[in-house]
């Protein structure tokens, strides 16, 4: 109210546009100075283009993507990825990772760890066929990335919980691991802050989601209206020291998903918020 008086007062001749344009200084996000970051699922804009992947970003002040191919075609130029890292400079993102990418080849492996290479990643979100895994490995060391193995609870017979992937990858490389899809680990039954403490060290990405019941009919729903105990989540991300990304992976109302949004990342924020050591 003050200020609006003053508005008055000072230049009572000035439009009531230009008291409020007046430049508010904004906190900085919640998340500064946590070890993890939040950071975007290229998947929660299937519907949209990376303009306004970026712009919505930049609104809700997120600054890392897990870039689909949508977005960015698996066969782009080197000029056209060049572009594509200075749109996303231009507005204060990343590019983190690339995927989640499915092969069921080893052609579309070879395509896959190519393209990250281009892109200048260091990280794959991949879903390969079981028989496929010896020969990621190889690719893992070959090219020195780290592969996160995307979970995808009961909706797939392969890599249902972070259970399954832990068995396939524990004997390989220790680059190879998984992205820990929160939401799909626990419509398979499992306890997701139980298995991000018990596979830290496999645990390369992690997906951010909601659900309403801990088995295939389980929603997606904005996160914190359903049955994640998040307050335990954001406690046991601190306590394993994990510093990779938590990246929001929106898929209720994909064709208009921008009020989940900025309720999933303004829940998930208030708990970071509220779990803080006083």
């Amino acid at each position: 109210m003050k200020r609006i008086a003053l508005c008055f007062l000072l230049v009572s001749g000035l439009s009531w546009n230009h008291c409020f344009a007046q430049k508010v200084p904004t906190a900085p996000p919640p998340e500064t100075g946590e070890r993890f970051k939040l950071g975007m699922a290229g998947y929660t804009f299937a519907k949209f283009g990376i303009d306004t992947t970026l712009e919505t970003m930049q609104r809700e002040e997120i600054h890392y993507l897990c870039i689909k191919d949508f977005h960015l075609p698996l066969n782009s130029t080197d000029e056209q990825i060049a572009a594509f890292h200075q749109k996303l400079k231009a507005k204060g993102v990343e590019g983190y990772g690339v995927g989640p990418i499915y092969m069921k080849s080893e052609a579309e492996v070879d395509r896959a760890f190519e393209y990250a290479k281009r892109v200048g990643v260091k990280l794959i979100v991949g879903v390969p066929n079981y028989e496929l895994l010896p020969y990621v490995n190889k690719k893992v060391k070959e090219y020195d990335m780290k592969y996160a193995i995307h979970l995808h609870g009961p909706d797939i017979k392969i890599y249902q919980d972070a259970d399954d992937v832990w068995n396939h990858v524990k004997d390989l490389d220790p680059r190879m691991g998984m992205c820990l899809d929160i939401g799909h680990d626990t419509r398979n039954g499992k306890d997701a802050v139980a298995d991000l403490k018990k596979y830290k060290a496999r645990v390369f990405d992690i997906h951010l989601k909601d659900v309403t019941a801990p088995t295939k009919d389980g929603a997606s729903v904005e996160v914190g209206r359903g049955i994640i105990n998040f307050p335990a989540f954001v406690k046991m991300l601190r306590q394993v020291g994990y510093t990779g990304k938590v990246s929001l992976e929106y898929e209720r109302f994909m064709n208009n998903p921008f009020m989940g949004i900025a309720e999933s990342l303004g829940y998930f924020r208030g708990i970071i918020v509220a779990t803080k050591a006083k």
